[in-house]
Parts: structure tokens; sequence; C-alpha cells
């Protein structure tokens, strides 16, 4: 293996002890270990890596090994060494620089520890720190470029319906796009007072945005909880938006993330699915404590006071949320797409935050 540091290029010895770290533990087997380019496919039979599931790990006939890791869980990185990693999308993980930390405590064998990040470039601040270091090598492939090994049908779509739009740039030429300055969220917004763990709070809600139609092209079901801590601060916990699913499916997800939570109610918007949306609820549990918002004004002035309430400083996102804070981050409100995990987010907040509460009934106790 060679490198070049500062200018001086170096032969190193082969990495023995490695890291492996993605989003998700499931992300790191199915991507960088089992995937179609991981690291079992691409080495020749001979040289092959066994994969044992139960230990997290693989083993090379030389006997190095990599064991993989969740950027969900950055203390899973405390106490075990390597003088390798890995890092898989960087600006998707909940937590990136708690997880990049501690990491770097752990990369203290061999001779000269090295670290690969491989990851769409979005704009978090650990990806800008790592990109304006001296130390760092940096190389950007477009998607083009790998073309030969994408189905030609999906370089068509991708040119007909992203090239040079933000979303684009970003994805397909691998540009570090910053806010757009139309957007109604601000980047730094949520940066400035993101938090690890919640406070106690005192009210948590799940919030719906159901889509107007089925099949894996409707747009997708925003899912989203918050809480409101006895700080007075909103808190936002959970984006578990997902796209092509049956009603009865994202309702089941909704459901379960609302006994997770140990939620206060559910609230989905029913513009457009109506009654149908608190029946297949209840189907799924009759007991959920349910409320129906509907749409009285255009999706930006539903948007402002929440935005506002972060302008303010008065939201925090405990850990990353990176498809959310990227929909919010682009979303200007004129007529670009549907922003369904937006919408959910602005539901619930404007539940725990916004919307006048009857006076609770006092019991007097004679």
């Amino acid at each position: 293996m060679k490198a070049k540091i500062e200018g001086q290029e170096w032969a190193g010895k082969p990495a023995r002890h490695m890291a492996l770290i993605a989003a998700t533990l499931d992300d790191a087997r199915r991507v960088m270990v089992e995937g179609v380019s991981g690291l079992v496919a691409v080495h020749d039979e001979d040289w092959r890596p066994t994969f044992a599931p139960s230990k997290r790990c693989l083993t090379w006939p030389n006997g190095a090994v990599a064991q993989i890791f969740s950027a969900e869980e950055p203390d899973q990185l405390r106490g075990p060494q390597f003088d390798a990693a890995w890092c898989d999308e960087i600006a998707k993980w909940r937590y990136p620089q708690t997880t990049w930390d501690m990491l770097q405590f752990g990369l203290r064998l061999g001779d000269r520890p090295q670290v690969v990040v491989t990851t769409t470039p979005r704009p978090i601040p650990l990806l800008k720190k790592l990109i304006n270091d001296g130390r760092v090598l940096k190389t950007r492939a477009s998607t083009w470029k790998n073309g030969g090994h994408l189905a030609p049908s999906f370089l068509d779509e991708m040119k007909e319906r992203y090239q040079g739009t933000r979303l684009g740039r970003q994805e397909l030429e691998a540009e570090l796009i910053e806010d757009d300055p139309d957007a109604l969220f601000r980047r730094d917004w949520f940066e400035t007072t993101r938090v690890t763990a919640a406070p106690e709070l005192k009210r948590v809600v799940v919030a719906v945005d159901p889509p107007a139609s089925k099949g894996a092209s409707a747009n997708a079901c925003g899912i989203v909880s918050a809480g409101l801590g006895f700080d007075g601060r909103g808190y936002v916990l959970d984006d578990r938006t997902v796209q092509g699913k049956t009603p009865a499916q994202w309702a089941g997800l909704a459901i379960g993330l609302y006994h997770a939570r140990a939620a206060d109610r559910v609230v989905a918007e029913v513009n457009q699915g109506g009654a149908m949306v608190e029946a297949v609820l209840r189907e799924i549990d009759p007991t959920v404590a349910y409320k129906a918002v509907t749409a009285l004004h255009g999706k930006r002035a539903r948007a402002e006071p929440v935005a506002a309430l972060y302008e303010q400083g008065r939201i925090s996102h405990v850990g990353s949320f990176p498809a959310l804070e990227d929909e919010m981050a682009s979303w200007t409100g004129s007529g670009d797409g549907s922003p369904d995990r937006l919408d959910a987010l602005v539901w619930a907040l404007s539940e725990l935050m916004l919307t006048p509460r009857r006076a609770e009934p006092r019991v007097w106790l004679l």
C-alpha cells in the first residue's frame, strides 16, 4: 500500500486490525461486506475473507481482521484499537463527530494509522473540516465515471430528472452544495443546537403525512416523532419516513414508533386520506390516541412558524437526520416537490409548541 502524505510518498505495512464503520450495522454488512462492491466480492477466491456475522468480523487468510461498527452507537469504538479504518457514507451518520472522535482514540496501532472515507458530499461540519485539512487526500468522481458498471436506463433517468439541479450536483456530480439562500431553513440552525440525547420530556408525538397515492412511484409517507422538554424546548427524535409502502405498512411503522417512544398521540394530516388514515391506524391498534389535522394553508405558510422556532434556537435534533435535513435546507416552497419528511416534522412541532392546549382539569381531594 502506498500513500502520499504532505507531498511525500511512502510504503505502509499491511493493516492487521481494521474498523469498518457505516451508518448502521445493516449498512455495514449489506454494503461494505456483502455488497456487490463489498470486501467479500472484490477479492479473488484464494484471498477472500470469511465473514462471521455473530462476531461482526471479517478474517483474511493471513490473519488480518476487520470489525464492523455502527455510527448509531459511537461507544462501541471505546476499547478496540486499529491500524486502519474504512468509514462509509460519513455524511449519513447520525452521530458523525462523536463517532469520528471515538475512532481517533482507537487508531493507535502500526507506524501510521490511516482512514479511508467514502461518502456523498453533504455539507456537514465534519466533512467540511476533513476537506479543508491539508493532511487529507481528496478524490472526487461523478456517477458518470462509474457508468460502465451501472444500468443505462438508470443513467438516462438520472440525467433527465436531476442533471443540473442542486440535488443532482450533490448526488451525481459529487459537489459539496451549501444551503440554498432561498430555503426556509438553514443548516446552522440544526448544527448549533444539535444534541446527542434528549432531556426528560413531558410530551411526545408521532406525526404522519400520508401519501395521496399508492405504489413505488407514490410520494413518501412522512413519519417523524418529536418531544417537548420540561425546559420548553422541542426535540426531534426520529425520522422513519418510508416510500412504496402500503397503508397497513406505514401505519404499522407509525404505531410501532408511537409505542417505542411512549408517545401521547399520533397526529396525521387527513387532507388526502380522510377517514381512511384513522381507520388504518386503528385497525392495527384500536387504543391509539389519535388526532386528525387538516391543512388550511399552503405548505410554506404552515412551515414558517416552525422555521421561526428553529431560528430562535428552540429546537434541537437528537443526532443527525441527513435526509430530513437535506430536504429542509433545500426547500424553498416554490414548486420544488412534496417535502413529506418536512410536512411530518411541521405537524409534530406545531402540535407540541404552537397549538394551544386545553387547561388540565383540577381535581380536589377533600
